[in-house]
């Protein structure tokens, strides 16, 4: 088969690359820099000049983009795109109807709300990891050795591979994505309904109640951060205060709570763009790149730490994946959809609370046989199961 790549600054984009063409397909580019995403008469021109030259089977991106869409409804090509974004504003388009689209989100939940809306054009796919790059790259060195006395006293220190004990490589919220520290003049009321909401999510997991409970204070809201809809979009203003400002805060406060509770028991290693974070007992390491050291970082944390954006309803976040892929052991949140695929206490490892993650960790780190069996399963299952050519074949398989 045929495939016209829309490439841009995604992450995946060399693992699904080499998917493509292990499965035996062709793969030509096609660079895409449209931020907008929605129409560009230019970009326009340029891929049906593409499409008409090149006849491609199908057109694939990772994210969905009604400007390509519209172009493959217009030269009766198939659109396939995976989308790893959450939220993702644009799969609320019109366009998102287009008979040429396959749409795949990662999130279950997010699927079936299309799904019962009658939708078809959007599926639902779990996202993947490419274990063949990831073992390269981690693939321990062989471990160093002890010698107490005698022949039968040698041994492998397995402690020797791990530069970190507890690690979290994610997004704070405290940075250009703050949208809700940039609301003024909100009104008394509308804060401490805010205050009180925000509160009680962050002691629910498994549901987000915050889009439906935010209509007696639409009109604060508005005034303290305009947000309009987009034109081609079927987006509700809840929608969007709920998804790309008040569950981003409440990730942010969520993360900074638990990062806390944890620095107080134990050393903790931190991966993040704002590198003016600090705490007691926090190395704070600033960014690290996706492809050439997330997955060294991954693999020789005792515990990598999952804590999930709060508008991702019960998917499996693309980090989740890279941990296990990597090797390396899992501890997150509940997230729904783990549970179709992995096994809790076997593959990987969550966690209900403040209190229960503290206990987890205290737990790992202390059973160190218990938690390699638990991230070498979590390995073996997602290189069985779940890498970027398991997830091309179900894509083309539909097709």
């Amino acid at each position: 088969m045929k495939i016209l790549f829309i490439e841009w600054a995604s992450f995946g984009n060399e693992d699904i690359k080499e998917a493509f063409e292990a499965e035996g397909h062709s793969l030509f580019c096609f660079p895409f820099s449209n931020k907008d995403g929605r129409k560009d008469v230019e970009i326009e021109e340029a891929l049906s000049g593409v499409l008409h030259r090149e006849t491609p089977d199908i057109v694939f991106s990772f994210n969905y983009f009604p400007v390509i869409s519209q172009v493959c409804r217009k030269e009766a090509v198939k659109y396939i795109s995976w989308i790893y974004d959450s939220p993702y504003v644009m799969l609320y388009s019109y366009t998102t109807i287009n008979p040429c689209n396959v749409i795949y989100v990662f999130d279950k939940e997010l699927y079936m709300e299309f799904h019962n809306a009658g939708i078809p054009t959007v599926r639902y796919l779990p996202m993947a990891a490419n274990t063949e790059r990831l073992d390269r790259l981690t693939r321990p060195q062989p471990p160093r050795q002890t010698y107490t006395g005698s022949a039968s006293s040698l041994h492998a220190d397995s402690s020797s591979s791990f530069l970190y004990d507890v690690s979290f490589i994610g997004s704070l919220y405290t940075e250009q994505h703050n949208f809700y520290d940039r609301m003024t003049g909100l009104s008394d009321y509308a804060k401490g309904y805010l205050d009180a909401l925000m509160a009680a999510q962050m002691h629910v997991q498994g549901y987000n109640f915050i889009q439906e409970s935010l209509s007696p204070i639409m009109d604060d809201l508005y005034k303290a951060l305009p947000m309009d809809p987009n034109p081609d979009g079927v987006e509700s203003r809840e929608y969007l205060y709920a998804q790309y400002v008040i569950n981003r805060k409440i990730t942010g406060l969520e993360r900074t709570k638990l990062l806390t509770a944890v620095t107080r028991h134990h050393s903790l290693d931190l991966f993040t763009h704002d590198s003016s974070f600090q705490l007691p007992n926090l190395r704070n390491h600033g960014t690290v790149d996706y492809y050439d050291q997330m997955p060294s970082i991954f693999n020789r944390s005792r515990i990598n730490l999952n804590i999930s954006l709060r508008s991702i309803k019960s998917g499996i976040p693309l980090r989740a994946f890279d941990i296990m892929g990597c090797g390396g052991f899992l501890l997150s949140n509940f997230q729904a959809d783990f549970l179709d695929d992995f096994i809790p206490g076997e593959d990987f490892v969550y966690y209900e609370s403040e209190a229960d993650l503290l206990y987890k960790i205290d737990h790992y780190l202390t059973h160190e046989e218990e938690r390699a069996a638990i991230a070498r399963n979590g390995h073996d299952k997602v290189a069985a199961g779940h890498t970027f050519r398991h997830r091309v074949r179900e894509m083309l398989a539909e097709l």
